[in-house]
């Protein structure tokens, strides 16, 4: 670990209690960092009104200030998406660089292309200039590092590509109930991760394949809709929605379904899809963000295209259908993830961490 001296880092993201897949990470990033590092997590957002949004990002600006001007801080690493997150981290990173503390940046964003592309000319020079203050910017996969280097100008070399982290089950069911088939989702309910899609796809799969199998919709959003997408189909004893789950919840529920099926439209790199792989499932997902850096078709999953509905129900159908498929795929989807376990990408961050400080120390003098 570089044998380097004892790193003081304050961490800034969504409340740990924040419904998504930010907020999990750094719940699985804090519960495994190692003893070199200490961690202090001020709250950026919590669930709720507008004003409450507000108010809990006044009050971690107040905090950080605080804690930069009271105590002896190493590094500033601040978490972020697109939206409004964009600009509260950009304002937060000029706080950590008032006080000359190197910054780490981290962007889990799934449509920050197309946020950015609809900003004025002005707001995305803000942002650039504002991310290209971070001594180090990390992002999901390839595909957004070069996003993020060709439109907003950031330095190749200050980008760094860190896949989402997963903590691997040390053993997972050896055989699964094949009767009924259950398929998974996992996540917000909505267009953007193909929830309507795959109700559509699920209702279109032949009587024998849909007769023996159950689809479970686990999350929250635009619930009612697919609830009356569903009914239409006259599935409600086939399509089930156990509403936003708890990690324990989701663990059982991985341990027991067959199939993970996501079929996003854009996505960062989902951490449910990651969790379900470390769980040995074999994943029907589409290459929206940095999927397709982590899947291969045909090899440990199956790989789709956006709202191609048909091209989704026959990948469905093959899963169902054919079980050697299904646990050659979830064979090596499970043993695709163990370069991504929460151990290993700590012994990444931790380099990171050191590199920037010792950067930042080293351009001071």
């Amino acid at each position: 670990m570089n044998n380097l001296k004892f790193l003081k880092v304050v961490m800034l993201g969504p409340g740990l209690d924040v419904k998504g897949g930010i907020s999990r990470n750094e719940n699985l990033f804090l519960q495994n960092s190692p003893p070199e590092v200490e961690i202090s997590h001020i709250s950026t957002k919590e669930d709720g009104s507008a004003f409450l949004k507000i108010r809990v990002f006044v009050q971690s600006l107040i905090k950080l200030i605080w804690v930069l001007l009271t105590e002896e801080v190493d590094l500033v690493h601040i978490r972020g998406s697109h939206r409004a997150s964009a600009f509260r981290q950009a304002i937060l990173t000029w706080v950590a660089k008032f006080f000359r503390k190197p910054t780490v940046l981290q962007t889990h964003a799934s449509e920050f292309h197309i946020f950015y592309a609809n900003l004025a000319p002005w707001l995305q020079k803000f942002i650039s200039w504002s991310f290209s203050q971070g001594d180090r910017f990390v992002v999901l996969s390839e595909s957004w590092k070069k996003f993020h280097t060709t439109n907003l100008g950031l330095d190749s070399e200050k980008v760094t590509v860190m896949y989402n982290p997963v903590k691997v089950p040390p053993e997972v069911p050896m055989h699964r109930p094949s009767a009924p088939i259950k398929l998974i989702f996992l996540g917000y309910i909505g267009q953007r991760k193909g929830a309507f899609d795959l109700i559509k796809a699920f209702a279109s799969l032949p009587e024998q394949e849909k007769n023996k199998s159950v689809l479970i919709m686990a999350g929250d959003g635009e619930v009612e809709a697919a609830k009356d997408l569903v009914a239409s189909h006259n599935l409600n004893d086939r399509i089930l929605f156990p509403g936003w789950i708890s990690t324990e919840e989701r663990d059982s529920l991985l341990s027991e379904v067959n199939i993970f099926v996501l079929p996003s439209y854009n996505e960062g790199l989902p951490l449910s899809m990651l969790e379900a792989m470390a769980w040995e499932l074999p994943v029907v997902v589409t290459p929206a963000g940095g999927i397709g850096e982590v899947v291969t078709d045909g090899e440990n999953g199956l790989i789709v295209e956006p709202g191609n509905v048909e091209q989704l129900k026959d990948a469905i159908k093959d899963l169902i259908a054919d079980e050697n498929l299904r646990l050659s795929l979830a064979d090596k989807a499970r043993k695709s993830m163990v370069p991504l376990d929460i151990k290993n990408y700590w012994l990444s961050f931790i380099d990171i961490y050191y590199s920037v400080v010792k950067s930042s120390t080293q351009s001071s003098k």
